[in-house]
C-alpha cells in the first residue's frame, strides 16, 4: 500500500526533532496488538448491553418509545461530548491517562444501570456509557495503532474495527441470555461486566505504549475542547470514511433502538434472548465481514458498505409491511454489514495517512461524523413512530436512510483521489 507505507516511513525533519531525545520504543509482540484490542471489546459490551433488557424497564418503570429513544439518544450525547476531549487529550498526554478514567466511568454506569429504578437513573448511566466510549474509540482504538507500530497499522485498523463490532454485539447477547437464566435480569450482566471492565484495567496498565512526546506530528497547543478534526491534506479521507460509515451506524443504532419494539409488533414475543441474539447477529456479521473484505481496495469496500446500508432497509420497509420476521432479521444482518465495512474502511483511510500524534483526534473526528446522524435520526423515527404507528415511522426512517447511503455512495464513487489506491489490510 503505497499510501499508507510513504506517509508512515518517509523521514522528515520534523520527526527526527521528535526521536532524537530518544530512540523508538521497539515493536511490541503481535500476542499484545490484540489484547491491545480488548479494552475496546469491554467497553463496547457495555455500549448495548442496555438493549434486551430495555421492554423489562418499560415494563416496570412505564415510557413509551419516544422516550426509549431519548434514553438511547442520551448515550450518543455522552459519545459525541467526550469525543470532543479525548481525542485531543489522548494525543497530548497519552492514551493511558484517558482509558483508565473511562474504564471507571464505565463501571460507575453499571452501578447505575443495575439498581435503575427510573427513567433518569437510565439516562445518567447512558450517558456515562457514552462517555467512555468516546473515550475508548479515539484514545482505545489509537492506542492499537501506537503498539501496532507504523509497520503494522493495516492490522491495527482491522483489529480496532473489530474488537468494536465484536463488543457491540456481545453486549445485547449477553444480556439476552442471563437476564432469562439467572436471577436479578436487569443487573446480573452489568455485575459480569463489571468484571471484564477489571480485565481490561489490568491490559492498559501493562500495555507498552510510547510516551506521547515520541509521536510524530503531535500538536501541543490550542483548545483542549474543539471539535475534532484531521490534519491538512487528510480532509477528503474523512468525508470518504464518514459517506459509508454515518449510514451504517445509523442504521445498526435503529435496529438497537427499535428493534425489541419490532419484534415484539411482529412476533408478540419480549423475549430477550431472541432480541440480544439479532443484535449478536448483526454485530457478528459486521466483524467477520471485515475479515472477508480485508484485502480489498477501500473505495471499493466503502461503496459496497452503501449499498449494504441501502439494502439494509430496504429489508426493514420489508418486514414493517410484511410483518416478516425474516426480512427483519435479514435487515439487521445487512445493515451489520454495512456498518462493518463502512467502518473499516473510514479507519483505514484515516491509519494510512494521519501521523501517530494526531491519530486519537481523527479518529474522535470519524466518530462524530457518524454518531450525530445515529444519535438524531433513531429519536426522530421514535417519536414519529409514537405519532403515526410504527409501520409507517419505521418505514420514513428507512426511506430516509437509503437517501443517505445513495449519497454517500455519489460522494465515494466521486472522490477517487481519497481512497482508490488504498487497500484496507
Amino acid at each position: 500500500m503505497t499510501t499508507a507505507t510513504t506517509t508512515a516511513t518517509a523521514p522528515t525533519t520534523k520527526a527526527t526533532a521528535w526521536t532524537q531525545a530518544a530512540p523508538p520504543p521497539a515493536p511490541a509482540s503481535r500476542r499484545w496488538i490484540w489484547l491491545a484490542a480488548w479494552p475496546v471489546t469491554a467497553v463496547f459490551i457495555l455500549s448495548n448491553a442496555a438493549t434486551p433488557l430495555y421492554v423489562l424497564w418499560q415494563r416496570d418503570i412505564g415510557f413509551s418509545r419516544g422516550t426509549l429513544t431519548i434514553v438511547f439518544a442520551s448515550y450518543i450525547a455522552g459519545l459525541i461530548g467526550s469525543l470532543l476531549v479525548s481525542g485531543v487529550a489522548s494525543d497530548r498526554i497519552g492514551r493511558k491517562p484517558v482509558l483508565i478514567p473511562a474504564l471507571a466511568l464505565a463501571a460507575i454506569a453499571c452501578v447505575i444501570f443495575a439498581t435503575a429504578s427510573s427513567v433518569a437513573a437510565l439516562i445518567a448511566a447512558r450517558l456515562l456509557s457514552g462517555i467512555a466510549v468516546g473515550a475508548v474509540v479515539s484514545a482505545g482504538m489509537a492506542a492499537v495503532a501506537d503498539v501496532a507500530g507504523p509497520a503494522r497499522r493495516r492490522l491495527a485498523a482491522l483489529l480496532a474495527s473489530s474488537a468494536m463490532v465484536l463488543g457491540a454485539g456481545l453486549g445485547p447477547l449477553l444480556a439476552g441470555v442471563l437476564s432469562e437464566t439467572l436471577p436479578a435480569p436487569t443487573a446480573t450482566v452489568f455485575l459480569a461486566e463489571i468484571v471484564l471492565l477489571a480485565l481490561a484495567f489490568a491490559v492498559v496498565v501493562r500495555m507498552p505504549l510510547p510516551r506521547p512526546a515520541e509521536g510524530p506530528g503531535r500538536r501541543t497547543g490550542g483548545s483542549w475542547v474543539r471539535l475534532p478534526k484531521v490534519p491538512r491534506g487528510a480532509g477528503g479521507r474523512l468525508l470518504a470514511g464518514a459517506a459509508a460509515f454515518a449510514p451504517g451506524i445509523t442504521a445498526t443504532s435503529f435496529v438497537l433502538s427499535l428493534g425489541p419494539s419490532l419484534l415484539s409488533g411482529l412476533l408478540g414475543t419480549t423475549s430477550r434472548a431472541m432480541a440480544g441474539g439479532m443484535a449478536f447477529a448483526m454485530f457478528l456479521t459486521s466483524t467477520a465481514v471485515q475479515f472477508a473484505v480485508r484485502r480489498l481496495r477501500v473505495r471499493t469496500i466503502l461503496l459496497a458498505a452503501s449499498v449494504s446500508t441501502a439494502v439494509s432497509m430496504a429489508a426493514l420497509i420489508g418486514a414493517v409491511r410484511t410483518s416478516s420476521v425474516v426480512l427483519l432479521a435479514a435487515a439487521a444482518i445487512v445493515a451489520g454489514a454495512g456498518q462493518g465495512m463502512g467502518q473499516l474502511g473510514g479507519l483505514s483511510l484515516l491509519n494510512s495517512t494521519v501521523p501517530a500524534g494526531r491519530l486519537a483526534e481523527a479518529n474522535a473526528a470519524l466518530n462524530v461524523s457518524g454518531y450525530l446522524p445515529a444519535g438524531l435520526l433513531p429519536v426522530a423515527a421514535g417519536y414519529l413512530s409514537d405519532a403515526v404507528g410504527l409501520t409507517s415511522g419505521a418505514t420514513t426512517f428507512g426511506v430516509a436512510l437509503i437517501g443517505l447511503a445513495a449519497t454517500g455512495g455519489l460522494v465515494i464513487a466521486k472522490g477517487r483521489g481519497s481512497a482508490e489506491t488504498t487497500r484496507s489490510a
